[in-house]
């Protein structure tokens, strides 16, 4: 009996082992079989990277990141590269997470995660570090430029990985520019430039750099408005349509120039103003207090500035205080009153048009000129009585043409 009872313990413990050694061998083939898994990570220059490295069953194999130089950063939770940046998120026997701090593109590169079986089994996950574009500076430009001056804006930016993108705006419409990429490094530094002539237009215009990457979340921009000297142009405008006897009359002197025109100065048919107490000259503006017809005649205003000199003309016509006024503004066509030359013209066509009827009547009268023979042409002399004469004018046909009387 006792016997029996030793041979069945020596059995189950043969069975256990057997169970054991089977459930060991299963452990260590599953383990054996698989290779870890990552994911290659993107991170912007200065930010943070975090690596991690799973796998799906181990028994109690470690796991080791290596960085591109193929150095051990963490075997399972024990560092091993001396590197503040570099710090264990979490670690276990199917987990290893590190997070690279502050990173650089010198961090840039293949990553490995061993798992150490028998062969030791490695994957590789690739870390892609994005250079952040400098702000861009722009250029070229020296205030003021004159203009007809032909001038070349650059903008760079330096650092950005991939290359950055610029963009030119002059004010709010885009303006094509000229790019050049340069290697710097494991970075790019990028150049565009636009040329244009400048004219008065360009005084006050912003020409705007725009730098566009996939590391910002806005572009960058910087703007250079510019400054043009350009010669004066002068202009009046005038207070009435129809500047009637008595009233009050302004004339404004408008100058557009750089700098700005000054002094102006105002006068009247080439000569000084005649009457100050009545014309009142106020910086760009000359104002008539009363107006009468003296006031009659052509005022000009005059300014300079380093560039040129410019000067405009307004011709006055002062109406009659009771006068209706035309429909129109009688400086419509112009700032110059009444066209006489324009009377005058249509007078000259009016004349030319009655002498024109005149000879063309005349010509009609003298082809078409009437006869006609009186009683006494025709003999009434001769004859006794009427009815005679009647009778013989019938007769004397043939001196009828010394007796014709013509009218025209």
């Amino acid at each position: 009996m006792i016997v029996k009872q030793h041979l069945i313990f020596i059995l189950y413990s043969l069975c256990a082992s057997v169970l054991k050694v089977a459930g060991t061998k299963s452990k260590a083939k599953g383990s054996q079989g698989q290779f870890p898994i990552t994911q290659n990570v993107t991170v912007v220059e200065g930010g943070t990277a975090n690596m991690t490295c799973r796998v799906d069953y181990n028994d109690n194999t470690s796991l080791q990141w290596s960085n591109p130089a193929q150095q051990t950063l963490f075997f399972g939770d024990k560092k091993a590269l001396r590197d503040h940046r570099i710090e264990l998120v979490r670690a276990s026997w199917q987990e290893l997470t590190i997070r690279i701090g502050d990173v650089s593109l010198s961090d840039e590169g293949q990553y490995t995660c061993s798992l150490f079986t028998m062969p030791v089994k490695t994957t590789k996950a690739f870390l892609t570090v994005l250079g952040v574009p400098g702000r861009p500076e722009i250029t070229g430009f020296t205030k003021p430029a004159t203009e007809g001056d032909v001038i070349t804006l650059t903008c760079t930016t330096s650092g950005s990985k991939p290359a950055a993108n610029i963009r030119w705006f002059r004010n709010d419409k885009e303006v094509q520019g000229t790019k050049e990429v340069n290697a710097t490094g494991k970075s790019f530094t990028v150049r565009s430039t636009v040329q244009f002539q400048v004219d008065k237009r360009d005084d006050g215009a912003a020409y705007t750099c725009s730098v566009e990457h996939v590391s910002l979340s806005n572009p960058y921009m910087t703007t250079e408005v510019l400054e043009v000297h350009y010669a004066p142009h002068l202009e009046i405008t005038h207070s009435l349509i129809i500047p009637q006897e008595g009233q009050y009359f302004k004339l404004e002197c408008i100058s557009i120039g750089n700098p700005i025109p000054e002094p102006v100065l105002w006068s009247k048919d080439g000569g000084e103003l005649p009457d100050t107490e009545r014309m009142i000259v106020e910086g760009r503006e000359l104002t008539i207090t009363t107006l009468n017809k003296t006031d009659n005649g052509t005022y000009r205003c005059e300014a300079s500035n380093d560039l040129g000199t410019s000067s405009a003309e307004y011709i006055l016509f002062v109406y009659a205080k009771d006068f209706p006024g035309p429909t129109t503004d009688p400086n419509a066509l112009g700032q110059h009153g009444p066209d006489h030359a324009l009377i005058g013209g249509v007078v000259a066509v009016v004349v030319f048009i009655t002498l024109c009827l005149i000879i063309v009547l005349g010509r009609y009268l003298a082809r078409h000129k009437g006869t006609y023979l009186t009683h006494e042409a025709k003999g009434a002399e001769d004859a006794p009585d009427a009815d005679t004469a009647i009778i013989n004018a019938e007769g004397n046909h043939v001196h009828a043409e010394e007796k014709k009387e013509y009218f025209i």
